[in-house]
């Protein structure tokens, strides 16, 4: 096993991170974050035009096609530099779903717009029901005449806000839990009857409820063969939890940096706080988390890229690790740096903001226990 990367994703990494200094240092970011939209389409253009939109497209379609382990590392890079775009709903789940399951017509549609970050497409999962199994899906999407008509509420969906498109799971039949009876829809977010809300709060990005009134969908725009959209979804989700885990650890890598130059310069008594055995008791908690969040991510993404057995295992540990590990990561910062830790001009925040919207995302560690659980068949 070689977690290494290659010379081409040092490349990406180090101009990712050069670009991301000069055009999103933290005082940008707080700006865009404090922003009525939490975007910046300035900021997008520039990040589509170095193609980071298109990684994972193929290039038939308009993009670069490549691996996940290289998608990974500009989304560690984007973690670290807490910047929020539409990048992992846009041009990882939603391309995701349309490379895996869509027509070659709706893939020459929305892939190349998708690479070039002409369009923006969220991915609506999640519901009132908080899930993140087939059960949990509970939109209905009933045949008529020559397409389907949309009722019920999705929510916590990122980016949808400023999406042209959604893709939405929704049910066409009531199955039997292990994942008949769902199909997946390509929304335009436009149409009579889609309204969405931006939930406000304490999240990175915007989080937002989609409610869907007798929204009518086209039969074009049905992904893949209705009442079998499980089969599409679920690995792209596995793929997709690998890209969001690469975000934690840049997070978590950013806030063990912030915390160590802290504790290095604060002076209390005559030497820096850093000497106290309990501030370093927090930091060795930190480096421990981030260290665990790395290697089993990087372990997982080597063996997804690789089709090794046991990738939806190795999926699941990664994300519980990353998960806690990216909290735990903040929760031992803020110890270290007391009051200046909440201060907004000091961006530690952004991070604390981070680590609890990745906590839950694509499932939280409660989930990804459970799952492993029955993946291992224990």
């Amino acid at each position: 096993m070689d977690l290494g990367l290659t010379s081409e994703q040092e490349m990406l990494q180090n101009s990712a991170r050069e670009f991301l200094e000069k055009e999103a240092p933290r005082t940008v970011i707080t700006d865009i974050d404090d922003s009525p939209t939490g975007f910046s389409p300035e900021l997008w253009r520039k990040m589509a035009e170095l193609g980071w939109a298109g990684l994972l497209v193929p290039e038939q379609y308009g993009g670069l096609g490549s691996d996940l382990l290289t998608t990974a590392v500009l989304h560690e890079e984007l973690g670290h530099a807490a910047v929020n775009t539409p990048l992992h709903s846009s041009a990882v789940l939603s391309a995701l779903a349309l490379m895996a399951g869509g027509s070659e017509s709706q893939k020459q549609q929305y892939l190349p717009a998708i690479a070039s970050g002409e369009r923006i497409v969220a991915f609506a999962l999640t519901e009132p029901n908080y899930g993140w199994t087939p059960q949990h899906v509970q939109v209905t999407a009933q045949q008529q005449g020559a397409g389907y008509v949309l009722n019920g509420t999705k929510l916590f969906v990122p980016d949808a806000h400023v999406a042209d498109n959604i893709i939405v799971l929704a049910r066409t039949a009531q199955g039997n839990g292990s994942g008949d009876g769902l199909t997946l829809f390509i929304v335009d977010k436009a149409a009579p009857g889609v309204t969405v809300r931006d939930l406000g709060g304490f999240t990175a990005g915007r989080l937002c409820e989609v409610t869907f009134e007798n929204a009518q969908v086209p039969q074009a725009n049905v992904i893949g063969q209705p009442g079998r959209a499980w089969s599409i979804v679920e690995p792209v989700l596995d793929k997709a939890t690998l890209i969001a885990c690469a975000a934690s650890v840049g997070g978590s890598q950013a806030v063990f940096e912030i915390t160590q130059g802290y504790v290095t310069t604060r002076i209390q008594f005559g030497v820096p706080i850093g000497t106290f055995q309990r501030v370093q008791d927090h930091v060795i908690e930190l480096v421990n988390a981030l260290d665990t969040a790395r290697w089993t991510t990087y372990e997982a993404l080597w063996k997804a890229d690789a089709a090794k057995p046991g990738v939806s295992e190795a999926v699941s540990v990664a994300k519980i690790a990353s998960s806690e590990g990216f909290h735990t990561a903040c929760n031992n910062a803020h110890r270290a740096h007391g009051g200046i830790g909440i201060s907004k001009r000091y961006g530690l925040y952004l991070y604390t903001k981070a680590s609890r919207t990745l906590y839950s995302y694509l499932g939280d560690p409660v989930y990804h226990r459970k799952r492993l659980v029955s993946l291992l068949g224990i």
